[in-house]
């Protein structure tokens, strides 16, 4: 049976394309010349799960580990751009719930992931990581996703990265990833930590500053104990231009604690750098209410509302829990990635009441149009009907 091929009328606006018509009705339906699988190799490089094992736990400071996963039966992992991260899969207790973490290994690396973590107050999977995991726990996760990556042709090749605690984490990746690869990039990093013990990567990043001149790093520290010689905090717009000099046409990066966000783009602003030049990991908590201004004063965030997810069961969840997490603790589990209300993959559709998203929620217009809500950055104020 001939196949019927239907070709959009502006393609003939292309040169070469009665060539490409032809090669595509040379191949016929055979797919002949193609992978004999070609969903495996796709699927290879773009999984939808990953089974990991704790191969390595690396005791970078008093509170953060190094957790190096590999593929169980060892092999390749899928690629990754420098700044990327995975989201983990992780039991606790009874519940599952996941959580992203920048790789901080170098892309160039394949055989294993390495996800650098510190403990955070309150920090649910973060804590329980730290305090339980050892070499041979296995977990799943998503395949590297992100856009806080360096792109080449827009971001150019000298650029800084403003990094506080953890948020070291997509930078480190990023260095390395220049001293493999022998990249001609010139990086930047200003790292800020509470004390000089506090530094996660800091014999290594001062020996790659020995070894790569077109790689600098500036500590800062805003606990200075005796004998510290180097900068100390706060990082403002003076000790951005005393450290980094002239802003100009360098992209620069952000990534750490939240609450410093709005303060270092104002201060970056301030010195004539344009927004378009800054760019912000996203992979961060929202503020939860009532801490929001936004908030209606007039609903407790302790008082309790029902959702009910259709065709499944109802369950009661606190207005001031993010909606994720309180399906996630009642047993149901929307598919979830960033859990910052930047990527979507976690959104339900709200058929009837009304939720509170947290100023981090990026919808899109067909969100809003069609009653969806990014739940892990979404509070139900009132009783809701969610499908997902």
């Amino acid at each position: 049976m001939e196949r019927s091929m239907s070709i959009n009328p502006l393609a003939h606006l292309f040169d070469g394309v009665s060539d490409v018509i032809a090669e595509i009705e040379r191949r016929g339906e055979t797919g002949a010349d193609q992978p004999v699988d070609a969903r495996a190799e796709i699927m290879s490089l773009h999984p939808e799960g990953i089974d990991l094992v704790v191969a390595q736990v690396i005791e970078e400071t008093a509170s953060t580990r190094t957790f190096r996963m590999r593929r169980p039966g060892g092999g390749e992992l899928p690629p990754f751009l420098a700044g990327q991260y995975i989201s983990l899969n992780v039991r606790i207790g009874d519940v599952l719930t996941n959580r992203p973490f920048s790789i901080s290994s170098s892309p160039a690396v394949r055989d294993s992931y390495d996800l650098t973590v510190r403990r955070l107050k309150g920090g649910r999977v973060s804590n329980h990581l730290i305090d339980t995991v050892t070499v041979g726990h296995r977990f799943t996760s998503g395949g590297p996703v992100g856009a806080f990556s360096h792109n080449p042709l827009f971001h150019g090749d000298d650029v800084v990265f403003l990094a506080g605690g953890s948020g070291v984490a997509p930078a480190m990746s990023m260095i390395r990833d220049i001293v493999d690869r022998g990249l001609s990039r010139r990086m930047t990093l200003v790292y800020g930590s509470r004390r000089a013990e506090d530094v996660i990567f800091r014999d290594e990043l001062d020996g790659i500053m020995d070894r790569q001149p077109n790689i600098r790093v500036h500590h800062v520290i805003s606990q200075p104990g005796r004998g510290w010689k180097g900068a100390v905090g706060p990082l403002d717009a003076g000790l951005i231009t005393s450290l980094l000099g002239p802003l100009a046409g360098r992209m620069t990066y952000l990534c750490g604690p939240s609450s410093k966000y709005d303060f270092l783009v104002k201060e970056l602003e301030s010195l004539g750098h344009p927004r378009r030049r800054i760019r912000v990991e996203a992979g961060n908590v929202a503020k939860p209410p009532p801490t929001d201004p936004r908030w209606p004063t007039v609903l407790d965030p302790r008082g309790e509302v029902t959702v009910t997810v259709r065709g499944r069961k109802s369950v009661s969840i606190p207005r001031g829990q993010a909606l994720l997490e309180g399906l996630e603790d009642n047993g149901l589990r929307p598919k979830a990635s960033c859990r910052s209300g930047e990527c979507s993959m976690c959104r339900v559709r709200i058929c009837s009441g009304e939720v509170f998203h947290a100023e981090e929620a990026r919808l899109r217009m067909s969100d809003r149009q069609f009653g969806f809500a990014h739940s892990c950055v979404a509070y139900p104020l009132t009783d809701l009907e969610i499908d997902f």
